[in-house]
């Protein structure tokens, strides 16, 4: 038997209210106050302490919460810093490469995208379309593999070599469209010539019409922490016009970079 539509209401609530919760316990973990026990945490946000203790148990078995085995004091755990790592990159990385897309855009009458690594796939979190009537949408928020199209295939090349193989390993080369790269042994002769060129093209790869440049962004370690792309129909995308666009999308993440503290004034570097 199928559950009612009052079940399905009372199981929304339940969830509703629990990640209410999840929040206030959240709240109420200060600079000025880290760490603090379940009885605390339970005057603070007027719940029962049978209830605040299960939940930041379990909090803290998922690693949002660590616990010091002494005192029994709780407080922010690993997630949460990976989390504010994530939003502080993102956050940094956008409000530095916006005046720049917004020039690539008006240069090249292009689409400009950002992206950025969220688990092993790439995030678009900013674009600027181009003006022309036909073009190429990069729709904010889209997950798209790695191995395919430029954006995909710079962090694949400019991520540490481990990094690299243990994705590699794990990665099933479904063909997105004819012209995706399902040889892992071809994609690695891609990547490594893009580790030498600097930036990574893509003609049809993920979507078949449909043609691009990418070039990667570096934080103050070196470390690729962003992509931008330049994408249109490819009927635009001549070879003239794309090593062009390359040349001009590269100088650019550059700035990027060494904005965020990357002083080298090349994106290309040993693994």
């Amino acid at each position: 038997m199928g559950q009612c539509p009052k079940e399905w209401d009372n199981m929304r609530e339940n969830k509703i209210q629990t990640i209410d919760r999840s929040v206030a316990i959240l709240d109420c973990f200060t600079l000025e106050k880290p760490a603090m026990g379940v009885r605390e945490v339970a005057r603070r946000t007027n719940l029962s302490p049978s209830t605040v203790g299960r939940m930041m148990a379990y909090m803290r078995d998922i690693g949002i919460l660590s616990q010091d085995p002494e005192t029994q004091s709780y407080m922010m755990g690993s997630k949460v810093l990976a989390w504010a790592g994530i939003y502080t990159v993102t956050s940094d990385v956008r409000a530095v490469a916006l005046p720049v897309m917004v020039h690539l855009q008006e240069e090249t009458r292009e689409t400009i995208s950002l992206y950025v690594l969220e688990g092993n796939d790439r995030v678009c979190i900013e674009r600027f379309e181009s003006p022309e009537t036909v073009r190429i949408v990069a729709r904010v928020g889209r997950r798209i593999p790695l191995y395919a199209g430029s954006a995909g295939k710079v962090f694949l090349a400019f991520m540490p070599q481990a990094r690299r193989e243990e994705l590699l390993a794990d990665m099933k080369l479904e063909p997105m469209t004819e012209r995706t790269i399902t040889d892992k042994d071809e994609l690695r002769e891609n990547l490594g010539r893009i580790r030498e060129q600097g930036y990574a093209i893509s003609r049809g790869e993920w979507i078949i019409d449909a043609s691009g440049t990418a070039a990667p962004i570096f934080d103050a370690r070196g470390n690729i922490i962003a992509a931008i792309s330049i994408s249109g129909p490819a009927q635009r995308f001549t070879d003239e016009k794309m090593r062009e666009m390359s040349e001009i999308l590269l100088r650019a993440t550059e700035d990027v970079s060494y904005e965020l503290g990357y002083y080298s004034r090349r994106g290309a570097r040993e693994f």
